[in-house]
């Protein structure tokens, strides 16, 4: 296992993970905009051999606040510790470059999708607090919650 970035430039591995998470990932339009923010954004990917088996885009909204944009680990190779990897080493480049605070959106448990409770439970496991739910960000069936977490700075 290998990390790279924070200059993907992977789109097509990006596309391939993606589609491979319909669970998370069905919306044709933010597939598009996902795998086209992959190559711009900063982001890590983890290779598993010459393909990437996840990835992390980061998004700067301030100088200390950041959000990530998108996460996702090949289906086949869930539940192996890669996204936590991918987390770890986006929290500690971003504390070396300052940041103070990392949010992530995911679906709000007020949605009884049992793919986003086990999502909730991952970040909540890792450090992010709620902070707030926005019923409507992502339309009516989709409220978004806001997760945060303070990063430590090296």
């Amino acid at each position: 296992m290998r990390i790279i970035g924070p200059d993907l430039d992977r789109e097509s591995d990006c596309e391939e993970i993606l589609r491979s998470l319909p669970q998370w990932f069905g919306i044709e339009a933010s597939i598009q905009m996902y795998v086209r923010d992959s190559k711009t954004l900063p982001g890590f990917g983890v290779k598993s051999g010459s393909k990437l088996a996840g990835f992390i885009s980061l998004m700067q909204h301030f100088p200390k606040a950041w959000e990530v944009h998108c996460i996702a680990v090949l289906a086949n190779e869930r539940n192996r510790g890669l996204g936590t990897v991918l987390l770890d080493q986006a929290e500690s480049w971003l504390a070396e470059q300052g940041a103070k605070y990392l949010q992530i959106k995911t679906i709000a448990d007020t949605s009884s999708d049992p793919h986003y409770a086990e999502t909730r439970e991952f970040y909540l496991k890792r450090g992010y607090e709620a902070m707030e739910v926005f019923p409507t960000l992502w339309g009516p069936t989709n409220p978004a919650l806001q997760l945060v977490k303070v990063l430590d700075n090296v």
